[in-house]
This record gives C-alpha cells, sequence and structure tokens, in this order.
C-alpha cells in the first residue's frame, strides 16, 4: 500500500470509535436524527481514507505503470473504481 499508513489507520480508528458510538448511542434508544449525522459523520471519515488510499495509489502504482509502460490495467482498475464511488 503507498498511502500514508500513519493517516489511514488514524482515520480509521477514529471511524472505528465513532461506530463503537453509534452502536451504543442505538442501545440507548437516543434520537434518530443524532444517530443519523453521526452516521453521516463516519461516513465522511472513511470517504476520506479511502480518497488517501485512491490518492496515494494514482501517485504510486498508476504513476509507475504509466513510466513502465503497462499503463492499461491501472487505468481499468481506476475506471472501476470511479464507478463504485459514483454509484
Amino acid at each position: 500500500m503507498q498511502a500514508d499508513k500513519v493517516t489511514v489507520t488514524r482515520l480509521l480508528k477514529t471511524a472505528r470509535g465513532q461506530i463503537d458510538g453509534i452502536i451504543k448511542m442505538i442501545e440507548e434508544d437516543r434520537y434518530c436524527i443524532d444517530i443519523s449525522n453521526q452516521l453521516m459523520s463516519a461516513d465522511a471519515i472513511l470517504r476520506k481514507a479511502n480518497k488517501e488510499v485512491i490518492r496515494a495509489h494514482m501517485k504510486g502504482c498508476v504513476k509507475q505503470a504509466f513510466e513502465n509502460g503497462n499503463e492499461d490495467e491501472k487505468i481499468d482498475e481506476l475506471i472501476e473504481i470511479i464507478y463504485k464511488l459514483t454509484k
């Protein structure tokens, strides 16, 4: 993995903490909108972590593939991930 492991790990641990908090909110029958806001917050952190992984992939793996002349596979990977992100 090309991404900054410290950054991605920190983001994922934050998301995990938020998800644990959301579970507790559900168990405590907290207000639906408060739970929804926390879900969106956790989702935003996961998206940020994913962006970091994809950014690093493009700057590392994809760049290297272009330098080595085998960029087609990496382009196809990026197209697939863009399709998934835009569903």
